[in-house]
């Protein structure tokens, strides 16, 4: 008998504790726009706009703070400016992956921080290398930050900006400084479940 009623409570307890870790796992929907160029180069660039959509997975560690990760498709790049590939678009492609720590004040506002992962999903620059072989590395990481407003029927706007900290070319110059980095503003409509 003593054995049962240690089982009930274990089974009440752990269904409990599930109800309530599930509670704080929300779902999500995020699209936007963006505007990136690279930073760090020797040659003349300018932004070039694309844009971001992809999915939200988000747990509530308390009613302020929650971690969230994004899985989203996003267009990067920059347009070339001057000498032989003058308006030229260097676009990559990435699946992005930021996880984020989130502080929601009580009112709506959020401010957000923490690294971001790309893998190269399709790049479209073969100029700098005259031949086939690819312009831009595989992986590309950096950190973000940002800032936003969410309702409390969860439909949200939120504006981040990334900085990479990996190179972005893989190619290698005596001439130019292939050394570069990602930076890219954006801006995003979202709706959390």
């Amino acid at each position: 008998m003593k054995n049962l009623f240690l089982l009930c409570i274990v089974l009440v307890s752990s269904s409990a504790f599930s109800q309530s870790l599930f509670d704080r796992l929300h779902f999500g929907l995020k699209a936007g726009a963006n505007y990136s160029d690279f930073y760090n180069a020797n040659f003349d660039t300018e932004g070039l706009p694309g844009f971001h959509a992809g999915a939200i997975v988000a747990f509530d560690i308390n009613k302020n703070w929650s971690i969230q990760e994004d899985f989203l498709y996003s267009t990067q790049g920059a347009k070339l400016k001057g000498g032989f590939s003058d308006g030229e678009d260097i676009k990559l492609s990435y699946i992005s992956v930021p996880i984020v720590v989130k502080y929601k004040t009580n009112f709506g506002l959020y401010f957000e921080a923490g690294p971001q992962f790309g893998i190269l999903a399709s790049q479209d620059f073969k100029e700098i290398t005259n031949s086939d072989a690819d312009f831009a590395e595989k992986i590309d990481a950096g950190m973000i930050g940002g800032i936003g407003y969410q309702f409390s029927n969860g439909l949200g706007i939120g504006a981040r900006y990334y900085m990479g900290l990996t190179d972005v070319s893989k190619t290698k110059s005596t001439t130019i400084n292939t050394d570069f980095q990602n930076h890219m503003s954006q801006v995003s409509l979202f709706y959390i479940f």
